[in-house]
């Protein structure tokens, strides 16, 4: 396995909420991105971000970790939830929430949601 493949699957089991997106959460480099943060957001999920776009060899070897080809990618504890198009209905159902407090207990409302970025080259 690569350095690179084995920090992001570190990144997806370790992280709380890990988001596979383009740009960071500070500067949102698409429009399926903004969604999937916006939703994650306001279900008040402690989002550890990961940028994509500094080098075509992250989107590569995340796709092959979680078999799935689009991103965003959100993960929960290690599970791949999907991308912006399920997390916004799970969020507009009042599914995500209930996802995320199964998987991070009562307390996982984090008051800054979307804020920390983990960058997997420099790892």
């Amino acid at each position: 396995m690569s350095e690179l493949r084995e920090t992001i699957q570190q990144v997806i089991e370790n992280e709380p909420v890990a988001l596979f997106m383009k740009g960071t959460p500070q500067f949102v480099m698409c429009g399926n991105s903004e969604r999937a943060l916006r939703a994650l957001r306001e279900a008040g999920a402690p989002v550890t971000a990961v940028d994509i776009l500094p080098d075509p060899r992250i989107r590569q070897e995340l796709s092959a970790v979680s078999g799935w080809p689009t991103i965003p990618q959100v993960f929960v504890r290690g599970e791949l939830i999907g991308g912006a198009d399920i997390v916004e209905e799970l969020a507009a159902s009042g599914d995500l929430e209930r996802k995320l407090e199964e998987r991070l207990g009562a307390e996982y409302r984090s008051e800054e949601a979307g804020g920390r970025v983990v960058d997997v080259l420099a790892a």
